[in-house]
C-alpha cells in the first residue's frame, strides 16, 4: 500500500510538471522538487526532476528542431556555462535566504511591471550583449537554485519569439544545461539507483505529457502566451520570497 500511495504520487506530480514544462518551456523544477521532496529525500528528487528535464528536452528538440533559434540557444548555453560556477559560489559563500529574498523580490516586480502591459524594447536580430547578460545571470540563478528560467523570458520576450518558437529553443538550451548538471550530479555520487527506478517508472506518463503540452503551447498566439509566461514568473518571484521567510 505504501509502494502503491508513493509510485501514484510521483506518477501524478511528474505527469503535471512535465505538461506544464512541455506548454510553456520551463518552470517545472518548481512544481516537482517540492511535491517529490515531501515522500523522498531531496538528493533524490532534485537528479530525478534534471533527468526529466533532459528528457522533455530531448523530445521537444526532436519534435521542433525546426524552430530552435540555433544561434541564440548556443550563445545562450555558452555563457551560461561561464555563470554557473559564480552561482554554486554564490550559494556557499552568501546567506542564502537574503538572495532568495532579494531575487524574488526583483522577479515579483518585474513580473508586476511587465502584466501591467509594458512591453520591453524589441531585440530585432542577437545581440551579443544581451545573450551574455541574459545567459550568465541564467547560469548563475541556475548553479545557485535551479532557476534557469527568468533571464530566458527576458531574452525571448525582447527577441519577440512565438510560443512555439520559444518553447522549442529553451528546450535546446536546457538539454545542453541539464547535461552539464547531471555530469555534477554523477560526479558527486547523486546518481543513486533510486533516481532510474523512479525515472523508468515516470517514463509512460512522462512521454505522453510533453505531447499534451505540446498541444497547449500551439494554442497560443505570441501575445497571451507570453502573459501567461509573466505569470508563472510571478509564481517564481513569490515562491522565493516565501522560501526565504519560512527556510
Amino acid at each position: 500500500m505504501i509502494f502503491n500511495t508513493l509510485t501514484t504520487h510521483i506518477l501524478t506530480v511528474i505527469f503535471i510538471a512535465t505538461v506544464f514544462r512541455s506548454a510553456f518551456g520551463f518552470g517545472e523544477s518548481l512544481i516537482a522538487v517540492p511535491l517529490l521532496a515531501l515522500w523522498m529525500p531531496l538528493d533524490v528528487a532534485v537528479p530525478l526532476s534534471v533527468l526529466v528535464s533532459i528528457t522533455i528536452a530531448g523530445i521537444v528538440v526532436i519534435q521542433d528542431w525546426d524552430k530552435i533559434h540555433l544561434k541564440s540557444a548556443g550563445g545562450l548555453i555558452g555563457f551560461t556555462l561561464i555563470g554557473i560556477p559564480i552561482g554554486l559560489l554564490l550559494l556557499v559563500k552568501t546567506d542564502e535566504r537574503i538572495v532568495k529574498a532579494a531575487l524574488g523580490l526583483v522577479v515579483s516586480l518585474f513580473s508586476l511591471y511587465l502584466l501591467t502591459g509594458k512591453q520591453l524594447k524589441e531585440l530585432k536580430k542577437d545581440s551579443l550583449p544581451w545573450l551574455f547578460g541574459c545567459g550568465l545571470l541564467s547560469g548563475i540563478l541556475g548553479g545557485a537554485y535551479g532557476i534557469n528560467g527568468p533571464p530566458l523570458v527576458v531574452y525571448g520576450a525582447k527577441r519577440r519569439w512565438s510560443a512555439q518558437h520559444f518553447r522549442a529553443t529553451v528546450q535546446g538550451y536546457f538539454l545542453i544545461a541539464s547535461a552539464v548538471g547531471m555530469i555534477g550530479y554523477w560526479l558527486t555520487g547523486l546518481l543513486v539507483t533510486a533516481v532510474f527506478h523512479y525515472y523508468l517508472l515516470s517514463l509512460p506518463v512522462m512521454v505522453p505529457a510533453v505531447f499534451i503540452g505540446r498541444l497547449i503551447n500551439n494554442r497560443l498566439n505570441s501575445e497571451s502566451f507570453f502573459k501567461y509566461v509573466y505569470v508563472v514568473l510571478l509564481g517564481i518571484g513569490l515562491f522565493l520570497l516565501i522560501k526565504s521567510i519560512v527556510g
